[in-house]
C-alpha cells in the first residue's frame, strides 16, 4: 500500500473544500492509535511511533512503506528540523522484522520475500544518509530490524530498559540491516562476538559497546522528547547538547562495569580468526569457562549462518553502508533459497522446541564454493540504492 505523506494543509478556497476534508482524513488516519505506525509533526520535529505493542513493535512491510516516504518528505521540509523515532507499549522499541510473514512468503516463493528485504534495506540507507538529525529512543527490546531503524541515525538514546541483540545466526539468517557495516566498526572484536553468538547487551552496556550514543533514564524520555520538540534551532550541535545534559543527569547503573570488560582480551584474541573453523579451534584451545560457554552457544547456531556472517563482517569492515546493504540483500536471498532460515524460525518461533536440525549440520560441510555463491551479484535483481 502506498504511504500517505503528511503535508501542510492548503489555505481554504471555496472550490477545494473537498480536498481539504480528504487531506484531513488522511492525516487523522495516520495518527489514529490503531495504526501500526503513527506519523506526526510536533513543533519542528517529525515523530515516528512504532505502534504494534502486542508484537513488540516488530516492523512489517506496510510500516516500512509508510516510514520511508515520510522520512524523505521531512528531509526536504524546511519546517522540520529533526526526526524522532520511538516505540509504544513500554516493553520494546522494536524487536525486529516481521519474520513470520517473510517465512510464509519465502516458502511459497512469494515476492514479499524479496520486497521486504529490498525496502527494509532502502529504509536503513535513508536513515543512514538522512540530512536531518535523527534521534532514536531505543527504550526496551531493540533487536534485528529494530537496530536497523536506529543504529544508522545520528543519535541513539538507550535506557536502563534497553536490550540489544543481533540474534539472527540462531534462526538461519545473518545480522543484516547494515550489521555488516556497524558491527565490525565497534571496538576490537566486540562486533564479531555479538554477531556470531547473539549475545544480549542491556542498559548502559549498549552505550559502553558503542551502539548507543547516549544513556537517559527511561522515566525522563517524555521530558526529553518535549525539550527536543521545543528546540528553536535544531542543529546537530544543539541536539547533542540537550542529549548530553540529560545523559549527565542519568543515574541508573552508573557505577556498573561494562559486562564484557573482563572478557575483552579473550574476545579480541579468540574472535580474530580468519575462518569459523579457526575461531572454534581458538575457543577449544583456550578452554576457559568463558571460551567453553561461547563454544556451546556457537554449536547451537546455523553453520551456514556463521560462515556467511563472519565473511559479511570481514568484507563489510571496509565497505560503504550502501555497498554493505547491497551485499546483504544478496545474502538475504541466498537464505530464502536454503533450508536453515525456515528450520530456524520453526525451532525458535513456531514450535519453540529450540532444536533446529541444520543442513549442513557441521561447519566443515559448508564449502567455500557455497559461501562464494551466496555473495554473487543477482544481476537485474540486485538492490539498487
Amino acid at each position: 500500500m502506498a504511504a500517505r505523506v503528511l503535508r501542510p494543509l492548503p489555505r481554504p478556497k471555496p472550490y477545494n473544500r473537498l480536498q481539504i476534508i480528504l487531506q484531513h482524513l488522511k492525516i487523522s488516519k495516520q495518527t489514529d492509535s490503531t495504526s501500526e505506525v503513527l506519523l506526526e509533526k510536533k513543533g519542528g520535529a517529525g515523530i515516528i511511533t512504532l505502534n504494534r505493542p502486542k508484537a513488540l513493535n516488530a516492523v512489517n512491510l506496510s510500516m516500512i512503506r509508510q516510514i520511508y516516504p515520510q522520512i524523505k518528505t521531512w528531509e526536504k521540509d524546511p519546517e522540520t528540523f529533526l526526526i524522532i523515532i520511538k516505540g509504544t507499549g513500554g516493553k520494546a522499541f522494536c524487536a525486529g522484522g516481521d519474520i513470520r510473514a517473510i517465512t510464509d512468503a519465502g516458502k511459497v516463493g512469494n515476492k514479499l520475500a524479496q520486497d521486504f528485504f529490498k525496502e527494509e534495506y532502502t529504509l536503513n540507507n535513508a536513515i543512514g544518509t538522512c540530512k536531518k538529525p535523527y534521534v532514536a529512543l531505543i527504550d526496551g527490546i531493540t533487536m534485528g530490524g529494530g537496530v536497523g531503524l536506529s543504529v544508522h541515525g545520528h543519535f541513539r538514546v538507550a535506557t536502563e530498559k534497553t536490550v540489544f541483540a543481533m540474534p539472527e545466526t540462531a534462526i538461519g539468517l545473518f545480522p543484516d540491516v547494515g550489521g555488516g557495516y556497524f558491527l565490525p566498526r565497534l571496538s576490537g572484536k566486540i562486533g564479531y562476538y555479538l554477531a556470531l553468538t547473539g549475545f544480549r547487551l542491556k542498559g548502559r552496556d549498549v552505550l559502553k559497546a558503542g551502539i548507543a550514543t547516549h544513556f537517559v533514564d527511561s522515566e525522563k524520555l517524555p521530558a526529553l522528547e518535549k525539550d527536543l520538540i521545543a528546540l528553536k534551532s535544531s542543529s546537530t550541535e544543539n541536539i547533542a547538547d540537550l542529549l548530553n545534559s540529560y545523559h549527565m543527569k542519568s543515574q541508573a547503573d552508573q557505577e556498573k562495569d561494562f559486562v564484557l570488560d573482563e572478557h575483552m582480551d579473550k574476545i579480541n584474541s579468540l574472535f580474530s580468526g580468519n575462518s569459523m573453523e579457526e575461531i572454534v579451534k581458538n575457543l577449544k584451545q583456550d578452554g576457559s569457562p568463558f571460551a567453553i560457554k561461547q563454544l556451546e552457544t556457537i554449536n547451537k547456531m546455523s553453520p551456514t549462518s556463521l560462515k556467511l556472517t563472519l565473511r559479511q563482517l570481514r568484507e563489510g569492515a571496509s565497505m560503504s553502508l550502501q555497498d554493505v546493504l547491497m551485499m546483504e540483500y544478496r545474502l538475504s536471498q541466498a537464505c530464502m533459497r536454503g533450508p536453515d532460515f525456515y528450520e530456524g524460525v520453526r525451532a525458535v518461533l513456531i514450535d519453540r522446541d529450540q532444536s533446529p536440525r541444520w543442513k549442513p549440520a557441521a561447519l566443515e560441510e559448508v564449502s567455500d564454493e557455497f559461501v562464494d555463491d551466496c555473495f554473487k551479484p543477482l544481476g537485474s535483481n540486485d538492490l539498487k540504492l
